[in-house]
């Protein structure tokens, strides 16, 4: 109460002085717009350094002492050593290099022989802010022009809009235009920070010759504009934003001229000798007085079934006391009529919102619907019995999964998604750290570096726009597929997929359950390495960081000749938890693939014995692994040794109840069938464990106004909750005595558009009213988007701005994946069919009795 108190005493101030004040919140605010300093931990994702956020959009980010004019995600960021706030400032202490990252770590950094200490101190200055960078140390004479200042600007939404420096104007083109710009790269005085304990990544095939990702400096474009005064927006009193240097120039550069998914970038270099006082940047965003967040109602984009709950959430302005109600409006051919007024009920406050929500769960008639609150309005949604029943959870199936699927030709009519690709696949990798988490280790494979391993050009999907099959999501998507096709048997055949000749057809039906077929693509690739290598891979994944950034035809990145310089690593790895994981993935593979591939079914179940029967356990990570694939492989065979391992965990299976018992589930019912005494001790003590995680769950639960667990970091959330929905699922299945099954549509209804931010798009991408039809995918160059994908979804500017943008290559909020994402999404489309169903039925069992 007394922050909320704080935060609103600082907005009447502001409405009287317009004067830049610090909130409790961490951050300056001046009437709708906000500044953040340093609260953002993700440079390289576009999110960190000094942010600045105008009534509603955040249009600038990334303030902070970059390397290089226009840097991307693989180059050098600065380690944040301390922030400290006072009454009118944030002051943050950072250093280059950070060691922990150069050359090391999940996507290894290059950095430059330069080694500095340095402040940034943003302070309010009335109506503007004022940015003051200090240096320990002058700049060294080889880095003069390299070290400097830089802003990144939003592209998306200034493409075709103006700017003025000093007295030149100007557009924001759409596309990077030349002249170019030929700079001394940093790689040339690369330092030597390695620590000799982390793993290693290789510099020379790092650097790579030719265009590379990590040689961000090399080629850029000449700076649009060159002056003392910058003003983006000039046209805009909602965006205009000037900065002035009080030090060196300025200089507009645009980053997407060497890198696709660049912004633009406003910079000042520091000059040789300076120290204290090395940039000194005047900001002033323009003031509107007036403005205010206007209400944001949240629905499904696709609507609801006239049986289910429905409540929509109304997203306003923390200042707004309006004491308005909603209206339930129903569209017909020749008139708007309102059907319902409703008063909301105020939930409260959460992140930098306050929260109002509107019942209409007693609207059940069949029809066009939109819901009004003072001027804003509701997407159109729909209230009807068939709602679910085409184009919601099939395009998954239908588009999403057959583009993705690699080994293969993708057709769909005219259209060619991507050729035949990956056929050399793939050589073993060389023992040292590479890119994007992975890391071959010396002694893990029969196989010398350089072999080929052969037999693995077969299944698999691409992972996201990055191509790659990992285990974990190949596994993990036919295990999800798996669990779908046991749950729910969906009849669906609108795909042809020939394995043999290595073509899929969308819309083309060949008489086999579309589902069963991707189970199958799946298994295929899992399989073949295991059969190949005699263990599980790690993955498999492009040599270089040219082909991994490619944009566009999969077929593209390798030439499909094996035995040269473009094939595919394959990685092994020694991880328990993960090969005890893909275990139990491949044992419920194994139950779904019998009787439609034998062969390949019988595989899978071998392969989850073995690595069951051999791998150690050597932490409480990876006990729980085996005791998934415990209960898996109980249900796949119904043997006792599995039963009396899991009945011998029996004490920490009850103890971590909320962490497996979405999976014992169903074990436990078919324990509690049996006999055994032991069998039906676990299922009292199991039983009632599930009664006190409920009551955690329910605390959860009503934490935020979206009915689900809700607590976003910096990635969009959405995977996490279709993930918790999925898991619930089976909760509710089995204990609707205990578990209600609103969680499940509350899930369905976050990822369909009922979320935080202003973007109320579904996102899945295709489906309902409005969605993601912009995604981070294999086309995401052409600003498009494959049906049935769904996107990370609406990321947190720390501390509490929600932000989906409209932007191909923000993979925090736009990106596809497989292991999860689309498919889980699917599950839970499914799951709400067959909830209403049963709910339907039992209502029409009950008026029979009666």
């Amino acid at each position: 109460m007394f922050a909320t108190s704080l935060v609103l005493l600082c907005y009447s101030g502001a409405l009287h002085a317009q004067d830049f004040q610090l909130t409790s919140s961490g951050y300056f605010k001046n009437q709708g717009v906000d500044v953040m300093a340093f609260d953002d931990i993700y440079p390289e994702g576009h999110q960190g350094g000094v942010c600045v956020i105008m009534n509603g959009h955040r249009v600038a980010t990334n303030g902070d002492i970059r390397l290089e004019a226009t840097p991307g995600q693989w180059q050098p960021v600065p380690k944040q050593l301390k922030r400290t706030l006072d009454a009118n400032s944030i002051t943050t202490e950072l250093c280059y290099p950070d060691s922990s990252r150069h050359l090391t770590g999940f996507n290894p950094m290059l950095y430059p022989d330069l080694n500095f200490n340095y402040t940034v101190r943003v302070e309010s200055k009335g109506k503007s802010i004022e940015v003051i960078v200090d240096l320990d140390r002058p700049v060294p004479a080889e880095f003069i022009g390299k070290v400097g200042f830089n802003l990144e600007f939003f592209p998306g939404a200034l493409f075709g809009k103006p700017w003025i420096m000093d007295n030149r104007s100007g557009i924001f083109p759409q596309q990077p235009n030349a002249p170019l710009l030929t700079t001394q790269p940093n790689h040339l005085h690369a330092g030597h920070f390695h620590n000799g304990q982390s793993p290693l990544a290789d510099k020379d095939r790092l650097i790579g010759k030719g265009y590379n990702p990590i040689v961000a400096d090399d080629v850029i474009a000449e700076p649009y504009a060159v002056g003392k005064k910058f003003t983006s927006r000039p046209d805009d009193p909602y965006n205009k934003l000037t900065i002035e240097s009080l030090t060196g120039d300025l200089q507009l550069f645009d980053g997407r001229m060497n890198h696709n998914n660049g912004w633009f970038v406003l910079r000042s270099t520091v000059a040789p000798g300076a120290t204290k006082g090395a940039v000194r940047w005047i900001i002033t965003p323009n003031i509107v007085a007036e403005w205010m967040y206007q209400p944001v109602i949240q629905t499904s984009q696709i609507g609801y079934h006239p049986a289910q709950d429905k409540e929509a959430v109304i997203e306003t302005d923390v200042r707004d006391g309006r004491n308005a109600n909603a209206q339930i409006i129903r569209i017909d051919a020749d008139k708007e009529s309102v059907v319902k007024t409703v008063t909301p009920t105020d939930w409260g406050k959460f992140l930098r919102y306050n929260y109002l929500k509107v019942n209409f769960t007693d609207i059940t008639e069949p029809g066009l619907y939109k819901i009004t609150y003072g001027e804003s309005s509701s997407p159109l949604f729909r209230i009807a019995d068939d709602v679910y029943a085409r184009g919601v959870w099939q395009p998954v199936l239908e588009y999403f999964l057959p583009v993705q699927m690699c080994h293969m030709r993708v057709n769909e009519k005219y259209r060619v998604w991507h050729d035949y690709c990956h056929m050399d696949d793939a050589q073993m990798a060389p023992a040292y750290n590479h890119i994007d988490g992975y890391d071959q280790k010396e002694g893990l494979s029969k196989f010398k570096a350089g072999d080929i391993v052969e037999g693995v050009n077969i299944g698999g999907w691409h992972d996201a726009g990055d191509f790659d099959l990992r285990i974990e999501s190949q596994a993990g998507e036919a295990y999800i597929l798996a669990l779908a096709y046991e749950a729910f048997r969906p009849e669906i055949d609108a795909t042809a997929i020939d394995q043999i000749n290595r073509v899929t057809e969308i819309h083309q039906s060949d008489g086999k359950n579309d589902l069963l077929q991707q189970v199958e693509n799946g298994a295929l690739t899992v399989v073949g390495g295991y059969l190949a290598l005699g263990r599980l891979y790690r993955g498999i994944i492009c040599n270089d960081l040219r082909q991994y950034v490619l944009l566009g035809d999969a077929a593209a990145m390798t030439d499909g000749i094996t035995g040269n310089d473009d094939d595919r690593w394959i990685f092994t790895e020694d991880n328990p938890g993960r090969e005890l994981g893909t275990a139990s993935q491949l044992a419920a593979v194994s139950r779904v693939l019998k009787g439609f591939n034998d062969t390949l079914s019988v595989h899978c179940l071998n392969i989850a014995r073995e690595i069951y029967d051999r791998t150690r356990v050597n932490n409480n990570g990876v006990l729980f692994s085996k005791i998934q694939a415990a209960a898996e492989l109980y249900l796949a065979t119904g043997e006792q040794p599995y039963m009396e391992f899991l009945l011998t965990n029996q004490e920490l299976i009850v103890k971590q109840v909320g962490r497996v018992g979405w999976y014992m589930a169903r074990v436990e019912q078919q324990f509690a069938q049996l006999k055994n005494k032991k069998a039906k001790a676990f299922s009292t003590a199991f039983r009632k464990a599930l009664a006190g995680y409920e009551r955690e769950l329910d605390k959860e639960v009503n934490e935020t106004p979206y009915g689900i667990p809700y607590r976003p970091h910096i990635w969009g959330a959405g995977w996490d909750i279709q993930r918790f929905g999925f898991q619930h699922y089976f909760l509710t299945t089995a204990y609707p005595e205990i578990f209600p099954n609103a969680p499940v549509f509350n899930a369905l209804n976050f990822i369909l558009g009922c979320h935080p931010g202003s973007n109320q798009a579904s996102f899945a991408s295709g489906v309902g009213a409005q969605s993601a039809t912009v995604g981070y995918g294999l086309n995401r160059a052409d600003w498009s988007y494959i049906p049935g994908g769904v996107i990370s979804g609406t990321a947190l500017i720390r501390p509490d701005f929600p932000e989906l943008l409209t932007f191909p290559f923000l993979w925090q909020q736009t990106e596809y994946v497989l292991g999860g994402g689309s498919s889980h999404y699917m599950f839970l489309v499914l799951a709400a069919q067959q909830l209403l169903e049963k709910r339907d039925n039992s209502l029409n069992n009950n008026n029979q009795r009666m």
